[in-house]
């Protein structure tokens, strides 16, 4: 079983985990009601999708 000769330093253990983040979502604008909404998602406050009513918004 293969194990590690030598301690990784702080400085590789960091470079190494320098990719690993949280990043805020992507968010584009309704084009019928102009509120944030998820690309390629139902729009939540007005229920449409591809310029096309898909459910019925809640009031």
């Amino acid at each position: 079983m293969a194990v590690p000769k030598r301690k990784k330093s702080k400085s590789k253990r960091d470079s190494r985990r320098a990719h690993t983040k949280v990043l805020a979502p992507n968010l584009s604008v309704c084009p019928q009601c102009g509120e944030a909404r998820l690309p390629h998602h139902v729009c939540k406050s007005c229920g449409s999708y591809n310029r096309r009513t898909v459910i019925e918004a809640k009031e």
